[in-house]
């Protein structure tokens, strides 16, 4: 490289092929350590900065960008968000897939969380349970498999609750959705491993218990998402409907709340019994970091018994 070529370095991604260095997904890594994107971009840069100081090598390995980054992370923001930056090379560095299940009632933020652990961790597959439901409903008609044909919390009349016995339809209802739709849920996950890949799933229908909590060869995480406070949780409809230009109206969701609250009341109750963290999603960002420290737990865990 000439003394006169300011661009960085070329980092070596595999054995086969070299990438230029990229801000943006070095800002992507560092906010995934909790970092603001604003932060977390200017600290790129400051990577960049430090990998130009050494370009007479022409190439900087995976691991030295790491390292780099790990220095100007430290001189900037301290040793707990260097520890951070050294998880997520553990996770770089597992060669397993990750299966990331989301779990959670209806409007508590599931899809948001999702997609931005998605996009901060580098996972390309993310998918819902109730695309997963609207695929079936395509196969299966209304009078052979009716539970899939409404939504989760209006489910209720596609079931018959026995006389005498003290039961809310629309809980029966879900749940049987719930059995429908994981026959489905549980051929992308098995797809997924098939082929590697790692994935993020999402949706009501991930019911603590109802799935294995780890797969040979994979790393798995899953939690549920909650929203204690009802008046936080009706506001969440309201940013749905604004979002969605109002496909998704808000008083179809609000007018429902009961049921959707005892839903989540059902899901917590399963979580707490089944060990399965729950993560309040009152703030997006403070969700977003807890599922993902979460994540990081879990590869620590599966690095541990690799070398065991």
């Amino acid at each position: 490289m000439s003394s006169g070529d300011r661009r960085p370095p070329e980092a070596v991604v595999s054995s086969e092929a070299t990438l230029p260095y990229s801000k943006g997904l070095m800002a992507r890594t560092l906010m995934a350590t909790g970092l603001g994107a604003e932060r977390a971009y200017e600290l790129a840069r400051l990577v960049e900065r430090e990998l130009r100081r050494g370009r007479e090598r022409g190439t900087a390995s995976a691991e030295r960008v790491f390292d780099v980054a790990a220095e100007v992370v430290g001189k900037h923001e301290g040793d707990d968000a260097v520890r951070a930056l050294r998880r997520l090379q553990a996770l770089r560095e597992l060669d397993l897939p990750l299966v990331l299940l989301i779990g959670g009632a209806t409007g508590t933020g599931k899809s948001t969380v999702a997609a931005e652990i998605a996009y901060r961790l580098g996972i390309t597959r993310v998918t819902s349970t109730d695309i997963v439901r609207q695929t079936m409903r395509a196969f299966f008609s209304r009078k052979f498999m009716p539970s899939i044909h409404y939504s989760s919390f209006e489910a209720g009349p596609a079931v018959e609750v026995p006389e005498g016995e003290d039961a809310n339809p629309a809980l029966v209802g879900f749940l049987e959705q719930t059995r429908n739709v994981l026959v489905g849920v549980r051929a992308v996950i098995g797809r997924a491993l098939e082929e590697g890949h790692s994935l993020a799933l999402e949706g009501v229908h991930l019911v603590p218990g109802a799935l294995p909590r780890s797969y040979d060869g994979a790393v798995v995480c899953q939690c549920i998402l909650a929203i204690e406070d009802e008046d936080e949780h009706a506001r969440h409809f309201w940013i749905r409907e604004s979002a969605s230009e109002g496909l998704r109206p808000m008083q179809k969701y609000v007018g429902a709340l009961p049921d959707i609250r005892r839903t989540q009341e059902y899901l917590i109750d399963r979580a707490e019994r089944a060990g399965v963290p729950v993560v309040e999603n009152t703030r997006i960002e403070s969700a977003v970091d807890e599922v993902i420290n979460l994540v990081l737990g879990e590869v620590e865990r599966a690095q541990d018994q690799t070398r065991s």
